[in-house]
């Protein structure tokens, strides 16, 4: 609970920083981790990896003069992760529902 309390503050100082700035990304992207892998929040996790995402590559496109390589691949890594854990609940659920017709199967059976 402290480490997401200590996330949670960092978070919200944070906010001051521009949506670009390397040390933001990447505090939301130890964030996110911490809320997928530790906190089983795993929601919550891709919520904040994608909104954190389609915010920054938003301020790409309207940011003309510079394109910071940190933050860029920061951004990659978010993308990354969110696609990956995504994919992973989708694989899981289909898991889920062939083991529950399977198990529908057999009872049908007896």
């Amino acid at each position: 609970k402290r480490a997401q309390a200590a996330y949670e503050e960092a978070q919200e100082a944070g906010k001051e920083l521009n949506l670009l700035d390397a040390v933001k990304l990447g505090l939301t992207l130890n964030y996110s981790v911490f809320l997928y892998e530790i906190a089983r929040q795993k929601s919550k996790a891709c919520a904040l990896a994608k909104e954190t995402y389609a915010n920054a590559v938003e301020e790409l496109k309207n940011n003309d003069k510079e394109n910071p390589q940190d933050s860029t691949l920061i951004l990659q890594l978010l993308r990354d992760n969110f696609t990956f854990w995504t994919s992973a609940e989708n694989q899981q659920e289909q898991n889920d529902q062939e083991q529950n017709d399977q198990e529908g199967e057999e009872g049908a059976e007896e």
